[in-house]
């Protein structure tokens, strides 16, 4: 079959690792949180340490009678409402009445920092941090803590039934912030929001810098986005999932991930922190994400996601198996500890997961007008002649720093369209910042904020973050099959490709850039 080119890499270089093992939590280092700043190591001075328990075990999925539904943010009951802000309150009560009780809401938060920001080593790789982003175990770690996090809500409140809303940001109905979550006096209220993003401003899933004002744009920009990272640019499960992640890895990089986490997964991390913060926090950083009870309905909708692609039509498996990559196992056998709603911390795998509905829950259903919000396509290829004398030779300018946009020309390894990657390489960026840039192809419009045209290729976006201490590079890699479909490129030996910086450009250097051929493998 065909697969990206980050799947690839992410294959070549796991061909011979084991999966990731759960953490040995009497490890865990409570000042081991930490970001960069100039290149230089930031202690956050934050302990993201869980309680500790030397009883473990490993945890068996219950039966279910019947399924708990998890209901839409944008159109709860008021019952419903009171009944999730007084489990949030409970939850927050524990931090006070009973700090090590691992179900208060701030030892749940920390879960969250423990698995991204670098108090967790791996086992047996002193040194080598644990990281559930940017990796194919981004949704599976999300999906138990999610599942856990209801389980003890449910618990505290005495309702086995009660289930986690979802923010139904890919919906233009719920494409505010849920009004429920912006009440001061609420235990759902977070002060370290973006104070410009209450309702009613509408959420943009892709950051462009200035904001976009008008309503209409963000909206049609939205459902772009999603088409393109649920159904136009995804060839192979680890394009959507995210590259392999094994046993001695360092914690992988930004453009390792799945389309969706790095896309609008990642966009509203970003709208929703508050960036007169240091490090954007809440929301806007990993350490501290979780401390927002936004996180956990934002979270919801990124595990619909995963619901919903699965039932869309490809021509290629959804799973991670034996055809898609050579080791399924450092998949399926990768395991986490949580704590249960008993306060049992117990041991869980990605394959105990992959089914949703053995795990007791189904999502109400929410329209998905993005599935046929391809761009429209163009009708007349752009004069490329014409376009060139506006660009620069890519093999003069680069290695380039991303102060301004740039127009490069870039030579075609096959005429006309063709199944192609485009790839950025080499791209350092300040790790402590917000960055945002994006990518179009042949443009002639000159329009960076209407993504919702057919040269839109992608973009990159990266939260602040803990990254291993040597120096490294992302790698940015598009699929360009339909989108040379879209714009009906012509049979020329050049493209002009188009980098817009959005946000912190003068903080990114790219190496170089390139277009290849898809490899089969």
């Amino acid at each position: 079959m065909l697969l990206g080119l980050g799947g690839l890499y992410g294959l070549i270089r796991n061909a011979e690792a084991l999966p990731i093992a759960p953490p040995d939590v009497s490890k865990c280092e409570p000042g081991g949180a930490y970001t960069f700043r100039n290149g230089e190591v930031i202690s956050l001075d934050v302990n993201c340490c869980p309680p500790y328990a030397d009883v473990q075990s490993d945890y068996k999925l219950p039966t279910f009678t019947k399924p708990r539904i998890r209901p839409a943010a944008h159109r709860l009951t008021p019952e419903y409402i009171a009944k999730y802000e007084r489990a949030i309150q409970k939850m927050k009560d524990l931090d006070v009445t009973d700090p090590d009780d691992p179900r208060g809401f701030t030892q749940q938060a920390n879960v969250h920092c423990a698995y991204c920001n670098g108090p967790y080593d791996q086992v047996n790789h002193e040194g080598i941090d644990i990281q559930v982003h940017n990796s194919w175990v981004f949704f599976p770690f999300h999906r138990w803590y999610l599942y856990f996090f209801e389980r003890i809500m449910g618990e505290l409140i005495e309702d086995p039934d009660f289930a986690l809303p979802y923010w139904n940001w890919d919906n233009p109905r719920g494409m505010q912030m849920p009004s429920m979550f912006d009440r001061d006096a609420s235990p759902l209220y977070d002060l370290n929001r973006d104070q410009m993003h209450r309702p009613p401003a509408v959420v943009a899933l892709a950051l462009t810098n200035p904001p976009i004002t008008n309503p209409v744009q963000i909206i049609s920009n939205n459902l772009t986005q999603m088409y393109k990272e649920m159904i136009g640019d995804v060839e192979s499960p680890i394009d959507f999932m995210g590259n392999p992640y094994s046993d001695g890895d360092y914690p992988p990089e930004a453009t390792e991930g799945g389309l969706p986490e790095r896309g609008s997964h990642t966009g509203v991390h970003i709208w929703t922190g508050n960036p007169e913060n240091d490090f954007i926090e809440d929301m806007g950083n990993f350490y501290s994400a979780a401390r927002d009870p936004l996180f956990f309905a934002h979270h919801d909708n990124i595990d619909r996601m995963w619901i919903i692609w699965k039932t869309i039509p490809s021509a290629f498996p959804k799973d991670i198996n034996g055809p898609v990559v050579p080791n399924p196992d450092d998949f399926n056998a990768a395991a986490f500890m949580f704590y249960d709603e008993k306060k049992n911390l117990v041991r869980v795998k990605v394959a105990d997961c992959l089914d949703h509905t053995k795990m007791g829950y189904e999502y109400e259903h929410s329209d998905t007008p993005w599935t046929t919000y391809r761009p429209p396509q163009r009708a007349v290829p752009v004069n490329i002649e014409d376009l060139s004398k506006k660009a620069e030779r890519g093999d003069q300018v680069f290695p380039l720093t991303l102060t301004k946009t740039m127009r490069v020309l870039v030579p075609k390894p096959t005429k006309g369209k063709a199944d192609e990657v485009l790839v950025l390489e080499n791209i350092i960026s300040e790790r402590s910042k917000i960055v945002r840039f994006d990518v179009f192809i042949n443009d002639e419009d000159d329009k960076p904020d209407e993504l919702d045209r057919a040269e839109y290729a992608g973009g990159f976006t990266q939260i602040p973050h803990k990254v291993r201490a040597a120096e490294s590079a992302n790698v940015l890699r598009l699929n360009l099959r339909e989108l040379y479909e879209n714009i009906n490129i012509a049979d020329d030996d050049f493209i002009v490709v188009t980098i817009v910086p959005h946000i912190n450009g003068g903080d990114v250097t790219i190496g170089g850039i390139k277009i290849i051929p898809r490899v089969t493998i």
